[in-house]
């Protein structure tokens, strides 16, 4: 007795953990020991992040827990979002806000003398994402968890990210994005969940009473391992999850070689396969770049189909039931790959007939399409096809020839319509188009905006929408105001609550309750006063990490999204070169103050993305130091444009610059949080702008430029650049001075391609066929925004009536539409 009573006594070393703390409080100073193993005396920052995480993340998993154990008992049908990109950004502050302890964290943290805004900053976003279609997938993701609906989204566990960008001398520079520095605490490996995933080889034939059988042989395997991440819903108990797969070799190395001495050697296919989960979007503009975007499309597709029939095949014996169970979305055509996959387990591994198997694989898939452009629709040749996936080539051509045969009795003849429409597209050397697959294996499709989704009916895939009526419908995206209202403006957040309630938190639609406030003085001197600070604590970031100040009064013009020709970052530099060139002539007065804010990263391989970027700095660079202009005009490129900077920028924003040509853009969603932040779009009629105006009223946004009709009428009519050059002496005048070497000195020719892609070569995407049009509705942007009252009454109702791009709404509509799923409450 007396040895037991002894051994229980606390050692002089062992941390005393006092009782006199809040619950929070001691679960943080738990962690800190427990977890961090540190002492608050010799702790870091970074510490006291492990130890807020772990505290939150202890709540997340016990929901998890139950959510995944309510699953089990209940079996509902499932959705599966299959995506290469997650875009989440920051998840502490997101899963404290979701779970409704935030305050308690921050008071925790205030009585053991830490500020939870610091420790925010501590985490790194996850990269596992570039633009808006990774934001997109993670806005669902959250939705899907909010609504209690059972979903579990798919993707890659890349060990970088695409790039981490800086400017040096004004040119993008990429740098490791290696957001896994410090490890990742809300990820869980679950090394019991792994699949082989198959590569190269050949396929034999063997003919049997039912027919030919395929088997693929002399494949090399790699491993696809599981890691779990919790996605918490907001107010609810229900945490879905992430499942992310990394790449990892059969075998670690061939000790041969090592015992020789030749270690590069021995780790020579370790290394190969496990690149397959290393980066973000490799550049693919060779064609070992190819090769390894397409092993990452499979690599995670197989791995993911696998693992959703192991989980169905826990319950049912039954595969005819597989559609009541498995709901699977396809997020663009990076995942295509999985109707062929899916037929090749089916097929091949578990011996479904044919035709049976295609039926149950039909009433599985739905496919999202995301961009008009024929050119950024994925195809691969059909020889690297071949080579990589040699069996599942040979049920592409399966699916194909069935189809066409099925294309061929209805529509008897048209050789020419058969030729459009086939998966293998003949006369641009052999190639397998993935949106063709997604298309003919999936039994519904939609775009991602009213305009768009009309657009693909009638133009892209109108041939389809011939062969299958019925198969396209719209569902307009949408945000989680999650984040992108409570989490990033907790001052309006605060505010809207104070006078309207907290109902809009679960239905966005609320919001409509602010409209009659914003005839309000009162609200509206409130709504400004948090506008301001939002604009301040933008300029204070903006001043560190560029070193350029910006004063708060002025116009926050903000245009921040992937550089690319068609969302015309070009238009708004020839519109701040004439705005440059009216201050400096001296001959306009009255010019609204403004500060002209980009962001945004350049593909790799995109050279002609990555001159804009270095345009848009050395522009900068002169305006900025002109003292002939001084607080008159600034410019700014953001560097590292990321979701964590996204919830700086959209708050701090007055106009919103979402001025693609009209007809490119599929939906947008950067339109949707800046509005509901408060800022006022300038636009052209393209995308989800369509609705967002039919939403706010055509008095609170500025519309310019042609309309998608119109852009296709000027093209067919031979568009001519030169006229409108030489017919507008301010453009002809900011364009001379960008190709003439007035932003570049020391290299005048630096920009002569950027000349030549606008005149020379037809100019594309029509900027100088909108230049006037978008000079004259800036011009309109800058008289409201001196009338700061007036330009406050309409960006409130640009808040009150924004309610329909919430994300929810969106699922809603998936749920209705496509997925036919309920929610589970536990």
């Amino acid at each position: 007795m007396t040895a037991a009573k002894e051994s229980n006594k606390p050692k002089a070393s062992t941390p005393v953990i006092t009782t006199e703390k809040t619950p929070i409080a001691q679960a943080l100073q738990n962690h800190l020991i427990f977890s961090a193993f540190k002492t608050s005396e010799a702790s870091t920052p970074r510490d006291w992040y492990v130890a807020t995480g772990y505290t939150i993340r202890d709540h997340v998993v016990e929901r998890w827990v139950k959510t995944a154990e309510a699953y089990n008992a209940q079996d509902p049908k499932r959705v599966y979002y299959l995506s290469l990109e997650f875009l989440l950004g920051r998840m502490l502050q997101n899963a404290a806000l979701n779970l409704g302890i935030e305050g308690e964290v921050a008071e925790g943290l205030k009585t053991l003398g830490h500020k939870l805004e610091d420790v925010v900053e501590l985490e790194n976003d996850a990269a596992l994402g570039n633009g808006g279609l990774g934001r997109l997938a993670a806005c669902f993701l959250d939705s899907m968890a909010s609504m209690d609906i059972p979903g579990t989204g798919y993707g890659i566990r890349y060990e970088y990210g695409m790039f981490r960008q800086s400017i040096s001398q004004g040119q993008q520079v990429e740098n490791p994005d290696n957001w896994l520095r410090y490890g990742n605490i809300w990820e869980f490996q679950r090394p019991e969940s792994q699949y082989p995933v198959r590569f190269y080889g050949r396929v034999v034939e063997f003919p049997t009473a039912k027919g030919m059988e395929y088997h693929w042989v002399d494949a090399e395997s790699v491993l696809a391992i599981a890691y779990d991440m919790p996605v918490p819903g907001y107010d609810t108990e229900t945490v879905n999850t992430l499942r992310l797969w990394s790449a990892k070799a059969a075998r670690e190395f061939d000790l041969a070689h090592f015992n020789e001495g030749n270690y590069e050697k021995a780790v020579e296919e370790r290394n190969a396969y496990e690149n397959i989960s290393k980066v973000l979007y490799p550049n693919d503009t060779s064609v070992l770049g190819k090769e390894l975007r397409l092993k990452q499309q499979y690599f995670f597709v197989s791995a993911s189909i696998q693992d959703i029939l192991r989980r169905f095949l826990a319950k049912h014996d039954d595969w005819s039931v597989l559609p009541d169970k498995v709901a699977i979305q396809l997020n663009d055509t990076h995942p295509a790959i999985a109707v062929a996959e899916l037929m090749y387990q089916l097929v091949d591994v578990h011996h479904l007939d044919w035709d049976k198997a295609w039926k149950i694989s039909e009433k599985v898939f739905a496919y999202t399409n995301h961009t008009l452009m024929p050119e950024a629709l994925e195809t691969w040749s059909v020889e690297m096809f071949g080579r990589l996936l040699p069996r599942h080539l040979g049920i592409i051509y399966r699916i194909n020839h069935e189809f066409l045969q099925m294309v061929n009795h209805k529509f008897p003849g048209d050789t020419d319509l058969l030729r459009r429409v086939s998966i293998i597209d003949e006369e641009h050397g052999r190639r397998v188009r993935m949106a063709h697959l997604a298309v003919i294996g999936s039994h519904t499709v939609n775009g991602v905006a009213a305009l768009h989704s009309e657009l693909l009916k009638s133009t892209l895939f109108a041939d389809f929408n011939r062969i299958f009526p019925g198969r396209f419908i719209n569902i307009t995206n949408g945000i989680t105001p999650r984040r992108w209202l409570n989490q990033c403006n907790p001052g309006l957040t605060k505010l809207l609550e104070s006078v309207i309630g907290k109902d809009f938190h679960h239905d966005l639609y609320k919001l409509r309750a602010l409209e009659p406030l914003a005839d309000d003085a009162d609200f509206r001197k409130a709504f400004h006063t948090v506008k301001l600070a939002n604009k301040e604590r933008l300029a204070k970031r903006i001043e560190q990490v560029t070193g350029v100040r910006l004063n708060p009064a002025a116009l926050f013009d903000v245009q921040i999204k992937r550089i690319h020709e068609y969302k015309r970052q070009l238009l708004n530099v020839l519109h701040i070169v004439t705005l440059y060139n009216r201050i400096r002539s001296g001959h306009v007065k009255d010019i609204t103050p403004r500060a002209v804010i980009f962001g945004g990263k350049a593909a790799p391989g995109y050279w002609m993305a990555k001159l804009i970027i270095r345009l848009i700095n050395d522009v900068a660079s002169i305006v900025n130091e002109d003292p002939a202009v001084g607080d008159k005009l600034k410019v700014v490129f953001y560097p590292n444009y990321e979701v964590s900077a996204a919830e700086l920028l959209f708050p701090g924003s007055d106009l919103s610059e979402q001025i693609s040509t009209a007809g490119t853009e599929a939906s947008g969603t950067g339109n949707m949080k800046m509005a509901l932040n408060g800022a006022l779009t300038i636009g052209t009629l393209d995308g989800a702008n369509v609705e967002i105006r039919e939403e706010v009223g055509e008095d609170n946004i500025f519309i310019f430029g042609l309309t998608t009709q119109q852009v296709a009428e000027l093209k067919a009519n031979h568009y001519n650049p030169w006229d409108y050059y030489h017919g507008n002496p301010e453009l002809k005048q900011a364009l001379d001075m960008i190709t003439n070497g007035f932003f570049s000195v020391d290299e005048p020719d630096r920009y002569r391609a950027i000349g030549e892609a606008l005149l020379q070569n037809g100019d594309q995407y029509l900027l100088l066929a909108d230049y006037a049009s978008y000079i004259d509705t800036q011009d309109a942007v800058g008289q409201l925004y001196r009338d700061k009252d007036e330009w406050n009454r309409r960006a409130i109702l640009n808040v009150a009536r924004i309610g329909k791009f919430s994300s929810d709404r969106t699922i809603g509509e998936y749920v209705e539409k496509v997925w036919h799923v309920k929610p589970v409450q536990h």
